[in-house]
């Protein structure tokens, strides 16, 4: 056996540079493994082989155990809490093994522990609040609170008022599990909530929430209250016509700096919602028969590189008092303007709403224009409801994204060796350098954005005005028939898409 020792590596150069090579890996070898807390029943009453059991033996030790859920004759284990389970110390993996070998989740059950369908629903952090979307930590499958290094992977968590909730804790991974049915609060919460419903901005960070399927779960999952520099990447967020609270795939709501990349979102009032949230990054997502695919508020969010297809309005920019600013950026939209209503804290219910690929000034819960159902457990008061200008002016919330205005394409001629060349105008910001982006679609009278084309730059004048001209080649054309474009400023805020224009042959 190897003795090693820092001393001995200070003979000659070639000696010292084996023993610096050999050391991390001699090191690595006497780590101990975790030792391995099996779970082989589902009964919760604490003795040896309950999940309850697994838990209070790594919270005695964190970091020498891993919890193994097995598996039971005639398939996969069901765990069915009789009270709420301790909450969870990292670090720690809580693993259903079947799912490496036969792809089947161990299954935890909350419906021994939340409140009765019948009655007034899970109960909410505000005195008297109960019920879908309030405030709430209560009453979760999994907690993890102010802890790091906890791994949840091949399990099926259902019927809680929230499924995982990750409170105040950082470094966690939830992964290659299905979360179903949790109502009232999500099924994954991560939250920096002080406990007042103030945020705390450096206590739920660098968690990943990876290649999980979300099923009928009132919000997929929440990144509220100072969560940050998250990743939400792979998932499936589902909602059918059998979940009776078909809100968000994710709420963002005062968290910041997360990454939301993709993952697929179909049948929910809003794919995702962003409340106040700054400098999110959404990129290759789908979104599928949403009311809307994205709805948002905040900062210097980007919504780049995402597929849209038929949602009653892709991405909706929603006005606030402090202003809304959002760079959009090089997505696929096709098909959107649908005929999909869903309004549950989200969405809309308005026959006459505008619908569309990229549409601002949409209302949401807080405006006195939106219509659809509000927080079932929080009492609205008309007189406190926003307003969206120009109504009730001045007291009312101006247009997002400074409401910059889509350029206008003046022709787009093809010409007869098949190239074409496109040539428009924009009125914004004085002296100010923009970006445009011009897209290409199939349909004649589709106002879209079916294929990227391509991107250029332009400065405006003293004035704001500018004009612009795109020369693309026939294979960068494509089977484009008709073309759309946006403008986005330097400071990221971008438009609507323009007025369709059709592409004219070369006379």
């Amino acid at each position: 056996m190897l003795d090693w020792h820092p001393a001995a590596c200070v003979a000659r150069s070639l000696a010292a540079l084996a023993c610096f090579l050999l050391a991390p890996g001699i090191l690595a070898a006497q780590t101990p493994q975790p030792e391995a807390l099996r779970v082989t029943v589902g009964l919760d009453d604490g003795s040896e082989g309950t999940l309850r059991w697994a838990i209070e033996r790594n919270n005695a030790a964190p970091g020498r155990y891993r919890i193994e859920i097995g598996t039971v004759a005639g398939g996969v284990l069901t765990i069915r809490p009789t009270s709420l389970l301790p909450a969870i110390r990292g670090p720690v993996h809580i693993e259903g093994v079947a799912w490496r070998r036969t792809g089947e989740f161990a299954i935890l059950d909350g419906r021994g522990v939340t409140p009765d369908a019948a009655g007034p629903g899970c109960p909410g952090e505000t005195a008297g609040q109960s019920g879908p979307n309030v405030r709430t930590l209560s009453i979760p499958g999994l907690a993890l609170v102010e802890t790091q290094g906890v791994e949840i992977s091949g399990l099926d968590i259902r019927n809680f008022c929230i499924g995982v909730l990750i409170h105040r804790a950082s470094g966690n991974v939830v992964r290659d599990s299905r979360i179903v049915a949790n109502h009232g609060g999500a099924g994954i919460m991560l939250t920096g909530d002080d406990g007042q419903g103030r945020s705390t901005l450096t206590s739920t960070l660098h968690n990943k929430v990876l290649r999980n399927e979300f099923v009928d779960n009132g919000d997929g999952l929440e990144l509220t209250r100072g969560a940050s520099f998250n990743l939400i990447a792979d998932n499936i967020f589902r909602s059918t016509a059998a979940n009776p609270e078909p809100s968000q795939g994710i709420e963002v709501l005062l968290g910041h700096d997360n990454v939301i990349a993709r993952n697929v979102f179909t049948g929910y009032s809003d794919g995702v919602q962003i409340n106040s949230g700054n400098r999110n990054d959404l990129t290759g997502n789908i979104f599928e028969d949403n009311t809307f695919g994205i709805s948002l508020t905040g900062i210097d969010n980007v919504i780049a590189g995402n597929v849209f297809r038929g949602n009653a309005v892709a991405i909706a920019v929603r006005p606030t008092a402090s202003g809304t600013k959002s760079r959009i950026s090089r997505n696929v939209m096709s098909g959107n303007g649908a005929a999909v209503e869903r309004c549950w804290v989200g969405g809309s219910c308005d026959p006459a709403l505008r619908r569309g690929a990229i549409v601002f000034g949409l209302p949401s819960g807080e405006h006195a224009a939106y219509v659809g159902r509000r927080s079932t457990g929080v009492p609205v008061d008309p007189a406190r409801l926003a307003r969206i200008c120009p109504d009730a002016q001045p007291n009312c919330q101006p247009q997002p994204n400074g409401g910059i205005a889509p350029p206008v394409i003046e022709r787009a001629i093809r010409m007869v060796n098949g190239d074409l060349r496109v040539e428009g105008r924009i009125a914004a910001a004085p002296a100010t350098r923009h970006t445009l982006e011009l897209f290409g679609n199939a349909d004649l009278a589709t106002a879209e954005a079916e294929t990227f084309l391509t991107s250029t730059s332009i400065v405006s004048a003293a004035d704001g005005t500018a004009r612009f001209i795109f020369n693309l080649n026939a294979a960068e054309v494509g089977a484009a028939r008709a073309l759309t474009v946006t403008l986005t400023s330097s400071e990221g805020a971008s438009s609507e898409l323009s007025v369709p224009t059709q592409i004219a042959a070369t006379p």
